[in-house]
């Protein structure tokens, strides 16, 4: 039976507006589990079935580089070759984790799906800003494809980085249910929440109206034929969520991303 690994990633100190998002882990896992709700994808897949997700726990921060923490527990929780699922955190945390990806998959396509494209080369003089982790990776070539789905607060600095990086954008307002996406390696999904509209999740630092909904969202990762090898789900912020809306869809987003790498892992 194929596994999915979880692993928490509760990080937040390079948010630049407000903390809270190293609150989330905890939150998603809550509703993930919670008998409100079925455990099942829906492309047919029991995440419930006894041994089908293997939690890693939360990585606990303390002395020493952050960065190199990270790096090294998603690494130690890639050892046994299963896929796995980041929960943020803020979405500084992508670029250590792309790090110890990458030494694994030597042929990566990134799938960023964001209000905003988060390649700032620094933000208020901080390079490991939540709005710079994919200049870092695209310097770094930890991917040989970024795609951006979603984005609705493009400035000119980011034109000039999406040229200089070859980065492929879709913006929100060019969004297509058609839209089929065309890659040939493995895939990293990186969903921050305020890719959806605030509509369907509140609970983010920094929301950005005219996004798109859940279900677009599901649709689109529901269409990745290749393997997703490593997805992060962050940016979630429990102390802006409503009712827990945005902690559900979190669950939702990560059983449906799941769902799709057990099938696409059998291929």
């Amino acid at each position: 039976m194929a596994k999915i690994s979880i692993l928490g990633v509760p990080h937040d100190d390079n948010s630049s507006f407000m903390k809270g998002a190293a609150e989330a882990p905890a939150h998603i896992r809550w509703e993930l589990h919670s008998d409100a709700y079925s455990m099942w994808s829906e492309t047919g897949i029991d995440l419930g079935a006894v041994g089908r997700l293997v939690d890693h726990g939360d990585i606990e921060f303390g002395a020493g580089d952050p960065w190199d923490l990270i790096e090294r527990e998603v690494g130690h929780a890639m050892e046994p070759g299963d896929p796995l699922i980041c929960l943020g955190g803020d979405h500084a945390i992508s670029y250590p984790i792309l790090r110890a990806v990458r030494r694994r998959h030597p042929s990566l396509t990134i799938l960023h799906i964001d209000a905003h494209p988060d390649i700032y080369h620094a933000y208020q003089g901080n390079p490991r800003s939540h709005t710079s982790p994919f200049a870092r990776i695209m310097e770094e070539r930890l991917a040989d494809r970024l795609i951006q789905v979603g984005l609705r607060t493009v400035n000119d600095h980011h034109r000039d980085q999406f040229k200089r990086f070859g980065v492929e954008v879709i913006e929100a307002s060019h969004f297509s249910e058609t839209l089929r996406l065309d890659i040939t390696t493995p895939v990293y999904i990186s969903m921050d929440l305020d890719g959806l509209d605030p509509a369907f999740a509140p609970g983010v630092s920094h929301r950005e109206p005219g996004g798109l909904s859940t279900r677009q969202v599901i649709n689109l990762i529901q269409t990745i034929s290749q393997p997703i090898v490593v997805a992060d789900i962050v940016e979630y912020n429990p102390r802006c969520d409503i009712s827990n809306l945005t902690a559900i869809v979190a669950a939702k987003l990560f059983k449906e991303i799941a769902g799709v790498m057990v099938k696409t892992a059998s291929h």
